[in-house]
């Protein structure tokens, strides 16, 4: 039997030990913690000590980075089987990983990287996906991908190739807002229309997030999902609108770099909660 994702419909964020101790001390400021799954594969330490005593007072989202979904390469059964014990270990409420491959024979590259959308990835990566679910027994969360540029090979438009994985492995989807602002406005595509195509009655999580603004070599606006500043208003426009079609759905803010103090991560995650709520008593009017 497989279990299923069950994150409360409220703002998460992703757990830094800086905040360990704000976190405690207030009381559920938060609906959720989310954790890199990787950081726990080590036996015991503080990060273990911390992430236990956070286990009693909320539920987590394990979130992997290095399970290599989308390589055309075996998935590493060492790795998947760190994964399970994690998983065992602190039962979280969700699991998750990224449309990407990070490793080829045996070396691990620090990123996640585009894989073609064809037929035969799809048939690949479904395998993977299968493999990950039958191992962890319960429901994997598959992330839409921030994208920089166009891949030749690529013939399945990126939301037809996430539904049909959904559909084949009865796996859930992450919907990551602002991956898809920064893969439209790299590519060149309307942001509000990827929403409007995507199977929102399968995403059972969302990400929110800051990027950076850079340019490309022709001067035109390049995009980088870094995880570092706050979530701009456009990617808030776009998840009112996701949103205003799914309901309150669990919403995480991803804040990986120069993290700040606990209480602007914290606002951000109010803010979200503000979106969701209103949605919520629209919905009930």
């Amino acid at each position: 039997m497989r279990t299923g994702s069950s994150l409360p419909p409220r703002a998460g964020v992703g757990f830094k030990p800086a905040h360990f101790h704000d976190i405690l001390n207030e009381p559920k400021p938060v609906g959720f913690l989310e954790v890199h799954a990787e950081n726990y594969m080590g036996a015991g330490g503080p990060p273990h000590a911390q992430l236990a005593a956070l286990r009693e007072h909320y539920p987590l989202s394990l979130h992997g980075v290095g399970l290599s979904i989308g390589s055309m390469q075996p998935l590493d059964r060492d790795h998947l089987a760190r994964l399970k014990a994690v998983c065992d270990r602190y039962q979280p409420a969700s699991f998750s990983e990224h449309l990407a491959w990070s490793s080829h024979d045996g070396v691990y590259f620090n990123d996640l990287l585009p894989l073609p959308y064809t037929p035969q990835t799809l048939v690949r990566v479904a395998e993977h996906i299968d493999q990950v679910q039958t191992a962890l027994g319960r429901e994997m969360l598959l992330e839409n991908p921030s994208r920089y540029l166009h891949m030749a090979e690529s013939i399945l438009p990126e939301v037809e190739f996430l539904a049909e994985l959904s559909r084949r492995t009865g796996c859930g989807l992450l919907l990551d807002v602002n991956n898809i602002f920064v893969s439209s406005t790299n590519l060149g595509a309307d942001p509000q229309h990827y929403v409007d195509a995507f199977p929102l009655a399968r995403v059972k999580e969302i990400h929110l997030g800051g990027h950076h603004v850079d340019a490309d070599g022709a001067g035109a606006p390049l995009l980088i999902d870094a995880h570092g500043a706050p979530v701009v208003p456009a990617v808030w426009a776009l998840y009112a609108r996701v949103i205003a079609h799914t309901g309150p759905i669990a919403t995480l803010i991803e804040w990986d770099n120069d993290v700040p103090e606990w209480p602007i991560l914290r606002a951000e995650a109010d803010a979200a909660d503000r979106i969701l709520a209103d949605t919520a008593r629209a919905s009930a009017a």
